[in-house]
């Protein structure tokens, strides 16, 4: 499997935000978002064998909480999955395990214990068109989060309107997580850990969200206003 890098930050986003966490982020990705903030995993990446990534995650214990994450880890899915399997078999170290993945590959058989953290495209990614896999919907479990990146009002009714049709009814009887709604990033933002940042104003976000009365939670990438946006590796 092609790695970018492997290192120990807290998790950004998600219900996990603020936990510490290890991250395996794979090479590639078959999407061009436009509002992408890693593109330097669009090729290159350094070569692991299975062992290879064990041995790193070992040494940066304890942390139990990983992630995989890219680019799109489920392009390297005959590598990942066993991998996966390998580390929710250890009982000593007792990991949890999350993946990040734009839901375009087959999510069936990716094992349950995995917490999916998935991003439907919105609009203004320029990738929404047939990105997204509705099949998908149906190997979510209660562990998993659908995650919509927002850059304004369109991408914030699309996300609205695919909640209603598609996640409204899982939330209420409990077969999904949580649905996550972030504001999309400045592709180049300023090194001011502020929210001048973000494309679309918190504000008026969540001023839509009560609105409607959205089954979703805001969710902010703390990494970005912890370090300066551009910085990786955190």
């Amino acid at each position: 499997m092609r790695l970018i890098e492997l290192y120990k930050s807290v998790q950004g986003e998600s219900s996990f935000t603020g936990v510490p966490c290890i991250f395996v982020r794979f090479a590639g990705c078959n999407l061009r978002c436009a509002w992408c903030d890693s593109e330097y995993t669009f090729t290159g990446g350094k070569p692991f064998t299975e062992d290879e990534v064990i041995a790193q995650i070992e040494a940066l214990a304890p942390c139990p909480l990983i992630e995989f994450t890219g680019g799109e880890p489920m392009l390297h899915e005959r590598e990942l999955l066993p991998l996966m399997h390998r580390l929710l078999a250890d009982t000593t170290t007792k990991y949890t395990l999350m993946m990040e993945t734009s839901g375009e590959r087959p999510l069936g058989e990716v094992p349950r214990e995995v917490h999916k953290i998935v991003d439907v495209k919105c609009p203004g990614s320029g990738s929404a068109f047939g990105s997204f896999r509705t099949s998908n919907l149906d190997a979510l479990t209660a562990r998993d989060e659908v995650k919509f990146v927002l850059r304004d009002r369109v991408d914030y009714e699309f996300a609205r309107d695919f909640i209603r049709e598609h996640l409204a009814s899982k939330i209420a009887d409990g077969t999904v997580g949580h649905i996550l709604l972030s504001p999309a990033f400045l592709k180049a933002p300023s090194i001011l850990r502020t929210a001048d940042n973000m494309e679309l104003d918190g504000r008026e976000l969540v001023d839509w969200m009560l609105a409607d009365g959205l089954p979703a939670r805001l969710s902010l990438q703390i990494h970005k206003f912890v370090w300066e946006p551009q910085k990786k590796g955190v």
